[in-house]
């Protein structure tokens, strides 16, 4: 096909539920590409001399090159071209802001819709999945070296991922009962199914890395004892758990949940399956969540597939919204309501403690502040309640402070992140990188996965002069 051709090609849109039947479950809300569909949208890449949508990528994937193989009906080594670059595809075919990223690199998006990129990465993936032909890469010979892996999130897993290829031996240690981290607790199943992930991870068990749950590093062992027990590297993967609040009255009030906690009570800890798994799930009539990230909008759609009408609060418009347009889309369709330009003032209780409202003010938006957005103001006299029987605070959050507060030596910055060398990783700390939120705080799964992909290469390349 001729580049006219291509351009000729509508973007092709990806089959969904429809809204009415699935606020009442938590399958996964899009279908994924049929074969034919995948191959249609493959058919619009212009093969690009130089494509921009790679250097858009954060793990820098070859997409022409894959996306090739897919036009042509290669789906298996589709995959595994992909694969080449990053573990954990199906992942993040389904959960990158591709929006953001490699498909605004597309020059296709100069005139109109960009190649679907990231929708393509996850057909790939579920293709090789679910036809169960997966073939392991080549793995280096042993070196004798052996590397902890603090984290079994995004970072951790991608790093353990490269190194256990280089030969280098690798034992991930997670917290949580499961590994896989913000992916397991924090997304939810509708828009990331967790046999996806498992899949994923067990991939990674195949090629010989080591995962070993329920312990936490700086209580069992700290990252010093690591190092004197005969790991000759550790890599710090701890992301960033630890929930922010707002500050205003009535936060500890009976029926106000960190985004945190109540991701991780359906997602982690099977709530939404109550009774057949034990975590009572948090039924609501009016729930309030207050944030315009993708975790307020995970938090936003998770209570109405409980039952709730579901608000959220943000103070700035929808256009400064973090979250992803895709996901904005799907909540409206679900019924969640938007108060835009709108901030807590505090939270009412009755008698008892318990939720049921939650005063707000107008804002309006004045000059831009320093993350480039133009600063909410309250108007006064504008206050206003929603009703309300639970609230969550959908804030962002902070890194985890375990590991960092038992190690020392370990530079941190006022925000309690770790400091780590862009270039390689590498941290203050003799032996000791780190990537991921820990570093940058609270940010999306691709950008922690290019992090720590750089560090696995710099951890290599140490662990091969080391005598």
């Amino acid at each position: 096909m001729d580049a006219k051709e291509r351009i000729a090609i509508p973007r092709q849109k990806m089959p969904e539920q429809d809204p009415l039947e699935r606020k009442h479950n938590y399958d996964e809300v899009s279908y994924g590409f049929t074969e034919e569909l995948a191959i249609k949208e493959a058919q619009r890449c212009l093969r690009c001399k130089i494509p921009k949508c790679v250097e858009g990528c954060p793990v820098n994937i070859d997409i022409p090159g894959f996306i090739a193989l897919i036009e042509e009906g290669k789906f298996l080594e589709a995959a595994q071209k992909i694969k080449e670059k990053d573990s954990l595809p199906a992942t993040t075919g389904r959960v990158c802001p591709q929006e953001t990223q490699c498909e605004c690199k597309c020059i296709l998006a100069h005139k109109g819709d960009p190649v679907s990129i990231g929708r393509l990465e996850r057909f790939a993936a579920d293709y090789e999945r679910e036809f169960g032909n997966i073939k392991l890469p080549k793995i280096a010979p042993e070196t004798g070296k052996i590397v902890a892996v603090v984290g079994a999130g995004p970072a951790g897993l991608t790093v353990a991922g490269d190194l256990i290829k280089f030969g280098h031996k690798v034992v991930v240690f997670e917290a949580l009962h499961q590994p896989g981290g913000v992916l397991m607790y924090g997304i939810p199943e509708f828009r990331l199914p967790k046999k996806i992930v498992q899949a994923e991870i067990s991939y990674l068990t195949k090629l010989g890395v080591e995962i070993r749950t329920d312990y936490i590093v700086g209580k069992l062992l700290t990252v010093d004892e690591l190092l004197e027990h005969g790991y000759d590297a550790v890599f710090i993967g701890t992301g960033a758990g630890l929930p922010m609040f707002m500050g205003i009255p009535g936060e500890n009030l009976v029926g106000v949940y960190s985004a945190n906690e109540y991701l991780t009570r359906s997602n982690l800890m099977k709530a939404f399956m109550f009774p057949e798994y034990g975590t009572s799930p948090i039924y609501s009539k009016r729930a309030v969540t207050v944030g315009g990230g993708n975790v307020a909008i995970d938090s936003a759609r998770t209570a109405v597939r409980m039952g709730a009408q579901s608000t959220v609060v943000y103070r700035r418009s929808r256009k400064e919204m973090p979250a992803r347009d895709e996901e904005i889309h799907h909540a409206e369709e679900e019924g969640v309501v938007f108060h835009f330009l709108t901030n807590p003032k505090r939270i009412l209780s009755d008698e008892n403690g318990r939720v049921t409202g939650i005063e707000c003010l107008r804002m309006e938006l004045g000059e831009l502040d320093d993350s480039g957005r133009r600063r909410p103001i309250p108007i006064e006299g504008s206050e206003f309640m929603i009703e309300a029987d639970t609230v969550i605070p959908a804030l962002g959050n902070k890194p985890n402070p375990i590991v960092p507060m038992t190690t020392p030596d370990l530079e941190m910055t006022k925000w309690k992140t770790i400091v780590a060398d862009e270039a390689t990783g590498k941290t203050s700390k003799d032996r000791v990188w780190a990537a991921g939120d820990i570093v940058s705080g609270a940010a999306t799964v691709i950008l922690a996965m290019g992090q720590a992909k750089i560090a696995a290469k710099s951890i290599h390349e140490h662990l091969k002069n080391m005598r």
